[in-house]
């Protein structure tokens, strides 16, 4: 029997990015294209069949979104509706099931709703980690897709990503692709991420945070930094973020390219050569467990380039981080529709 944790059992404001067991998780069941048997359960398991898809053939789609508790006490979620679209397009890209919206977004607050105590104070800079997913099951041997899916949320407090504020870390290219040139780059399904996970490794041992993907044509152009989209603003007042088949959309990105529009920067999806990184004042990598990863400098093989520092934070990086956390927290207004509020059970 799982063991569940207890409020109590944390300190707030000395939480890692770890898993953490809450009561409540969503589960939804698909049959004979219909989705039944959809609530609340407490079972952290899942029974799947030894011929599910998701074990052999990675018919599997996952997505990454967070729940932030208010100075006024209350709950928000960031954009969930981005990420019901997201988790669909990918569906699609791997031949399974639609996730209604409207049955992603419910599901999110009931999942947000059972577990509200678990939703770090405010002020502590932690938030409720939620991973919805989606994954073939049933007897199946056959390269096809299954007759039968699993889709659920499960929720996590985590920390903030960088606890003593935002720093600059070193990235190096690699010469492993992170997705192949009309793939499955742009749709957030597990291969991805493992096959990312000896290239990081080799990174990490090099004395480096992550790498730096190269599009899989001609090892060119940068495509993504780790798990997290790039971006890089240039001297003249420009927010440039790789544009490319194989990348993933990030919701974070954006979102950061209508900040950095609010801030009057010009905000631009666009081929970025690794050779051109010198138009560039400063540069991070977005994605939600951190929001922005300022970076300090990028390694091509001999060649290392520094943006504004590798031990401070460039300032235009700072005000846009500062601004889409405002926003996501709640102590700012943001654009229409980015925020909805989880009512109390």
């Amino acid at each position: 029997m799982t063991e569940f944790a207890n409020p109590s059992d944390f300190d707030w404001n000395n939480l890692n990015f770890s898993y953490h067991p809450l009561p409540y998780r969503f589960r939804a069941y698909y049959d004979n294209g219909t989705w039944h048997d959809m609530g609340l359960e407490t079972d952290p398991y899942l029974p799947i069949h030894e011929g599910s898809t998701a074990l052999h053939y990675g018919q599997q789609v996952f997505e990454g979104m967070k729940a932030y508790r208010r100075a006024d006490g209350g709950i928000n979620l960031f954009r969930p509706d981005q990420n019901a679209a997201r988790m669909n397009r990918s569906n699609a890209r791997l031949l399974m099931p639609e996730v209604p919206t409207e049955m992603f977004l419910e599901a999110a607050k009931a999942v947000v709703q059972a577990n509200a105590d678990f939703v770090p104070p405010y002020g502590t800079g932690a938030t409720l980690y939620l991973r919805p997913f989606i994954i073939g099951v049933g007897p199946n041997v056959g390269v096809q897709p299954a007759a039968s899916y699993i889709f659920t949320i499960f929720a996590t407090p985590v920390g903030p990503y960088y606890k003593g504020g935002l720093t600059p870390t070193a990235y190096v290219t690699s010469d492993y692709d992170r997705a192949a040139h009309g793939g499955t780059g742009q749709a957030k399904v597990g291969g991805n991420y493992a096959a990312s996970l000896m290239p990081g490794d080799q990174a990490h041992q090099a004395g480096y945070s992550d790498v730096v993907y190269l599009d899989p044509r001609l090892h060119e152009n940068i495509e993504e930094l780790g798990s997290a989209n790039f971006f890089g603003i240039t001297k003249d007042g420009q927010f440039l973020t790789p544009k490319s088949p194989s990348i993933l959309p990030s919701i974070t990105k954006y979102s950061l390219m209508a900040v950095a529009e609010e801030l009057g920067l010009t905000a631009r999806e666009t081929t970025i050569s690794i050779h051109d990184l010198d138009q560039f004042s400063e540069a991070g990598a977005m994605g939600t467990a951190a929001v922005i990863s300022p970076v300090g400098s990028i390694t091509h093989g001999d060649d290392k380039h520094v943006f504004f520092s590798e031990t401070e934070v460039g300032p235009i990086t700072q005000q846009l981080y500062n601004r889409l956390l405002a926003i996501q927290f709640g102590d700012e207004k943001g654009p229409e529709n980015w925020i909805v509020d989880v009512p109390a059970k």
